[in-house]
């Protein structure tokens, strides 16, 4: 990836309608671009913010904070990252911070390249350095999942005015004032005690202190949740897809309460509950969409205890897309 300049001309142009843009009113002053670039997000229209998340995201670009967001997996943690820079228009990146990225995937290595028909060695910088000097949303996801030693690289820049060093170049930069740093994770920084989440870790409490803001984002309230699943399939915005929606709601909250209970080891996210209703529109059949969108992942021993959730919120076996009308 090229190197970039530090002229700082790509700096925000306007100012945030959070009211317009967010559907509720703040006195924070939000820092935006009238025109989207290069990677910026597509925009969701039928997005549904929390608001307590989204101020927490608001002011990581207001204020540069480090925000994480942190929760179970499927309430959105990631997309409401992505979907606060594209109503900012705000250049947005991810990176999965999972356990095969190294050191040198973030930094950068030497390289050969032609240069005068003449094979030269030189240094290509990684995505942490052309994203630390240019007005990049840098979101890390899976942050309780990455590497030691990755981490700590991680850490210098986690300070709002930390400035990183290139051993390799013997070069220290500056971070461009536009550049934003996020992080959503399973787990807050403590390691996973649940055993739904392999592969996380403990992280240092040192690193922890400089996320100086940590905001949690779990599953939604009934209303909300079937909101948004009609957004997602419209067949379902009337008042029999609603019936539906919130059972199929009631069997996400039962698969929920069970898992904290202990009864099974599979929880059934926001973004399955979406999935399925997807699917129930492809297939016409609302069981036959549920067991290939959940209930096929469960452990053999708890499908019954899962199939009887299901038994529970659906009288009819036949309910399903067929019952509603266009």
């Amino acid at each position: 990836m090229a190197k970039t300049n530090n002229d700082y001309n790509n700096l925000p142009d306007t100012q945030a309608a959070i009211s317009k843009l967010f559907g509720f009113n703040s006195k924070l002053s939000v820092p935006a671009y009238k025109e989207p670039s290069d990677h910026v997000p597509d925009i969701d229209k039928n997005y549904l913010f929390d608001p307590d998340t989204t101020l927490a995201i608001l002011a990581g670009f207001a204020h540069n904070r480090r925000v994480m967001i942190q929760g179970y997996h499927g309430t959105g943690k990631s997309t409401h990252i992505e979907q606060v820079a594209a109503r900012l228009n705000w250049p947005c990146i991810r990176i999965n911070l999972d356990s095969h990225i190294s050191r040198i995937d973030l930094i950068g290595k030497d390289a050969i390249v032609i240069r005068d028909d003449l094979q030269v060695t030189e240094f290509q910088e990684g995505i942490l350095p052309w994203a630390f000097q240019n007005n990049i949303a840098l979101v890390f996801d899976e942050y309780d999942a990455g590497r030691p030693d990755v981490m700590f690289i991680i850490q210098r820049i986690l300070e709002s005015e930390g400035k990183m060093t290139l051993l390799d170049q013997n070069k220290v930069i500056s971070p461009h004032p536009a550049f934003r740093l996020f992080s959503t994770a399973n787990t807050v920084g403590l390691g996973d005690t649940t055993g739904l989440y392999h592969g996380t870790q403990q992280i240092n409490q040192g690193q922890m202190d400089r996320w100086s803001i940590v905001s949690s984002l779990n599953y939604l309230d009934e209303e909300s949740e079937i909101k948004i699943i009609q957004l997602k399939v419209p067949k379902l915005n009337n008042k029999k897809g609603k019936e539906l929606a919130s059972s199929m709601v009631k069997v996400a909250e039962l698969s929920r309460k069970g898992f904290i209970a202990g009864d099974i080891s599979t929880v059934m996210s926001p973004r399955t509950v979406i999935t399925w209703a997807e699917n129930t529109e492809i297939f016409g059949d609302i069981e036959l969409a549920f067991r290939l969108t959940f209930l096929n992942k469960c452990d053999e021993t708890e499908k019954s205890i899962v199939e009887e959730y299901f038994q529970r919120c659906f009288s009819s076996k036949s309910e399903g897309f067929d019952k509603i009308e266009d």
